[in-house]
Order: C-alpha cells, then structure tokens, then sequence
C-alpha cells in the first residue's frame, strides 16, 4: 500500500483483470495536473465554506435554524461522496469538487462556531495546515523524508488504529458515554491530538509518494483528480485535528 489514505492505493494505477499498469498514451497523469486540480478543489472548498461561515451562525452568535444542515448534511454528504469516489475512481472528474463543495459546508458552519468561542482559531488552524503542507513537501522532495514499507507500514497502522478510537467514540456517545480523557483538555488529550496531527501528516508524505507513482507509471487522466481528492481528504483531516488542539490549549487559559 502506498499511503495510509484509505483512498489511495496501489491497486488504483492496476487494470484488476490483467494486474497490468493502466495507461492513455496521450492522457496520462501529470504532476502539473494534479496540482492544478488540487488548487481548483481547495478552491471549491473556501468558496462554501466562505458561504457557511456568513449563514451557520446569527446575529448573536449561536447557531442559526440551518447550522445542523451544513455540519451534518455536509459530514454525511462528504463521506457518501468519498465512498463511491474511493470505489468508482473513474468518476473522480465529477465526484471530487462535488466532494470539495459539500465539504465546505461542513468546514465553513464547525469553524464558523470554533471562531466564535476562540476568537481567530480558525486563521491559526489554517496557516498550520498549509505549513505543514509545505513543510512535507520539501521534506519529501528534498528527500528528508522517503517512504520505506517500513514506514508506510507504521502510518497505515496508526491510522487504522486512529480511525477505530473515532468510531468507538461515535458508538459511545450515542449510548451518552465518552473514552475518558482523550478528548479533553488534559495532558492526556493534549498528547492524543498530537499523536494525530503527527499521523494526519506523516499522510501527506505518503500521498506525495502515491501521486508521484501514478506519474511514472503513467496513470489515466482522471487520475489526477482522484490524486487531488485523496490529498483533500487528507489536508481536511488535518486541518479538524489542528482545530481540535488549538480549541483544547486555548480553552486551559
């Protein structure tokens, strides 16, 4: 597997019938593409989440009539679009900025209520996010960072494990009961969010590493935007976890 993104792999650039590389001679994936893509998605992403931040909330600061429409129509379409792109990668051209702008929904409204109780959390949020975006990326083509088996290994691992204390958290909290500590503001889930934003990060590397695979060997051409929503995801996820630990240090002030 070449990245801990659950929705890139290696078999994605494989014809399963013939376990052979697929290739378009003339429309294969490029590096430029998918940058390009990634920026045009991110961009979907700002503009409904720019919508969501001016209606989630009202005049008094609490959440308007149509907050729980944008969090949870947002959360629930975002992760039924990410399903069917993971499954049917070849309606990525269309599935991804359907991806970006439902998402958005749901990015816009939860930092919209963060900003509200942690006045400018959302612009460190932000700014961490596209640091360490950056800070990867050099570190991966600079060759700081590389991406053994041992290491994807290790970040598939951490992530599946991650994935496993969300989802007991989910089932938990509808019987009205929570994993204690982790998702307080202790040392303890203090550490935990760390421990994520670490893993949600060391994703990026590994979704570099997918990308540039899908380049050498030639992938399709809507490769590219399954390349761009995979790193979308990721940079999502990290971007909730950086809001999460700010919201947790600041609110020990």
């Amino acid at each position: 597997m070449r990245s801990g993104n659950p929705v890139l792999k290696d078999s994605t650039f494989l014809d399963l019938g013939s376990g052979t590389v697929v290739s378009r001679d003339a429309e294969t994936m490029s590096l430029n593409g998918t940058v390009n893509k990634t920026g045009f998605l991110l961009l979907l992403t700002v503009l409904t989440a720019a919508f969501a931040w001016n209606q989630a909330l009202g005049p008094d600061g609490t959440p308007a009539p149509g907050f729980s429409v944008y969090v949870w129509g947002g959360a629930i379409g975002g992760l039924v679009l990410a399903i069917v792109t993971a499954f049917k990668k070849e309606w990525s051209p269309v599935t991804a900025p359907l991806y970006a702008l439902v998402e958005g929904f749901f990015l816009g409204a939860i930092s919209a209520l963060y900003n509200q109780f942690y006045d400018g959390i959302v612009m460190q949020a932000v700014m961490l996010t596209f640091g360490t975006l950056f800070a990867l990326l050099f570190a991966y083509r600079s060759g700081l960072i590389r991406a053994t088996e041992n290491f994807k290994l290790g970040v598939v691992a951490a992530t599946g494990g991650i994935a496993l204390v969300y989802l007991a958290t989910i089932v938990l909290r509808m019987f009205g009961k929570d994993i204690p500590m982790i998702h307080e503001n202790g040392i303890v889930g203090i550490g935990f969010s760390l421990f994520v934003i670490v893993i949600a990060a060391l994703n990026l590397v590994l979704d570099f590493d997918f990308i540039e695979s899908g380049v050498e060997h030639g992938a399709p051409k809507y490769m590219e935007w399954y390349g761009a929503f995979g790193l979308l995801v990721t940079l999502v996820w990290l971007y909730v976890e950086f809001l999460r630990l700010l919201a947790k240090l600041q609110s020990r002030d």
